[in-house]
């Protein structure tokens, strides 16, 4: 019978930290973790965008994300030691915009 009531116990602690979870106040939202550069652009595009850039501010560049679309693909591409972003519009690897997207002028 000792058996029997241990046993039965067991399986009602079980299933009580199996009901627990974790509560947070109303609107709180879980942490995230750190996301990943997105990158959904083509090597392609990317490489594209990056000589267009280079070319014109004749610095070290790197990719910072590229965001697929069916018009253009987005590629935000890092400048200089600092990375100072840039903004790219490439479809099929032919760059359709490059434009910086730091204020200049406050330099």
């Amino acid at each position: 019978m000792k058996p029997l009531l241990t046993l039965g116990a067991l399986a009602l602690a079980a299933a009580g930290l199996a009901a627990c979870s974790e509560t947070s106040s109303p609107g709180a939202q879980a942490p995230q973790p750190a996301q990943p550069s997105m990158r959904t652009g083509s090597a392609e595009d990317e490489r594209a965008c990056l000589d267009a850039v280079a070319q014109q501010t004749g610095n070290s560049v790197t990719v910072l994300s590229s965001e697929f679309s069916q018009a253009n693909t987005l590629v935000i591409v890092g400048v200089g030691p600092n990375r100072a972003p840039w903004r790219c519009l490439v479809s099929g690897g032919i760059v359709a915009d490059v434009m910086s997207l730091t204020d200049e002028g406050a330099l």
